[in-house]
């Protein structure tokens, strides 16, 4: 059989690639009177063709009316990839204080006890320890791509990576220190005198010139390339059958896009998934706490999907450690908290976000879904730890 399709009209061509476990051929328009013929096959045949192409070319993913989004794509390069080699110098002193534990009060506790380079830059529990063993409200999220978030911390209460390393250093839950005393120790310490200078000559040992020293070294953190990456780069063989009938259930049925999409899977927004535990034990607001809106109650930074599979446990508060259960929580529609007596006129009961809604999913379409977050999941590129100034 043959079906003429309209680039304006590619969503068809994901119900075409549903139906299709039958061999058959399929002629998409292209432009003018030029087709694309999909060579006859398996249904996973047809997804490797189509796939194959450009991705302004691939199935229309499912997205709800009003949202924005990306097509996915290869790992973005760091925006310093070209500059680096100027900025070795704050570069090698950033990654220094990255992990020196003479940062936090207790000298035990570095920005690497909670983002560890062998596990994805999580600290791989349910959520971090901090300042005497004590354990934090939230999970440590990944470093890895860092730089591609519009705003950091789960709740977003802080603008860029500059701003973001004040928090763990002055909190008394985290690091346990303030910026004063971290001053006073540095500038007692030769060999970071030296770096600073080599670094930031003239402007000495401050809080700017720390700052700036970790953000840049965080914006060179970027994920190694995965399975999906060397698929998108020609491999054709890369992306196994199971991964390619997940990337089309998470285009298409799953819905994962509306929240999901661009080269790093993130809409680089907030939502809210039902977790926040409103006025009952571990509550958690979220963006709330930061914008003091209402409407912004129970919201939480969308993560990126990269490397997901060695980042658990996942959300903010880390109480998923399963994918499997993660998944069927997300078909079921996720756990809505119902409002019970004042709370069904409480502006601050936290509202479930209109993209979440249950799916009808098999459980050969879970685990497909889980095979292709591994087809985008990779080992952290390796780093050679640094050799702490003394």
């Amino acid at each position: 059989m043959f079906v003429r399709i309209t680039r304006m009209k590619r969503l068809l061509v994901a119900g075409v690639a549903a139906l299709m476990v039958i061999a058959c051929s399929v002629s998409v328009k292209k432009s003018g009177s030029e087709r694309l013929v999909i060579p006859a096959g398996s249904y996973e045949d047809t997804l490797r063709f189509l796939y194959s192409l450009s991705p302004h070319q691939w199935p229309a993913p499912f997205i709800d009316s009003g949202v924005q989004w990306q097509e996915l794509g290869k790992i973005p390069a760091s925006p310093l990839e070209n500059v680096k080699d100027s900025l070795r110098l704050q570069i090698a002193l950033g990654k220094a204080l990255f992990f020196d534990p003479r940062l936090s009060g207790s000298n035990q506790i570095s920005c690497a006890t909670c983002h560890q380079p062998e596990l994805s830059w999580t600290d791989g529990r349910r959520r971090s320890l901090g300042h005497e063993q004590r354990e934090n409200r939230r999970n440590s999220p990944g470093l890895l791509n860092v730089w591609y978030y519009n705003r950091l911390f789960w709740d977003g209460r802080s603008a860029d990576l500059e701003d973001q390393s004040f928090g763990p250093i002055n909190s008394e839950s985290e690091m346990h220190s303030d910026m004063p005393e971290v001053m006073r120790k540095l500038r007692r310490i030769p060999g970071y005198r030296a770096l600073f200078d080599s670094a930031f000559a003239g402007e000495g040992i401050n809080p700017e010139t720390l700052s700036q020293a970790l953000a840049t070294f965080q914006r060179t953190l970027v994920s190694a390339a995965a399975d999906f990456d060397r698929f998108l780069e020609g491999d054709k063989q890369a992306m196994s059958d199971e991964a390619l009938r997940g990337l089309h259930i998470f285009r298409t049925k799953a819905r994962c896009m509306n929240c999901h999409n661009g080269p790093l899977l993130t809409d680089n927004d907030f939502h809210n998934l039902g977790l926040s535990r409103y006025q009952l034990d571990h509550e958690d607001l979220g963006l709330y706490y930061f914008t003091h809106k209402a409407e912004d109650a129970g919201k939480f930074k969308t993560p990126s999907l990269r490397d997901v599979m060695r980042t658990g446990p996942w959300m903010h508060n880390g109480m998923f450690d399963n994918m499997e259960v993660l998944m069927s929580r997300y078909i079921s529609g996720m756990p809505h908290q119902v409002a019970v007596g004042d709370q069904v006129n409480d502006s601050l009961f936290p509202r479930p976000d209109r993209l979440i809604k249950r799916l009808v999913l098999t459980s050969r379409e879970k685990e497909d879904l889980i095979a292709f977050l591994e087809s985008i999941t990779a080992p952290p590129p390796p780093i050679e730890l640094p050799e702490l100034p003394k």
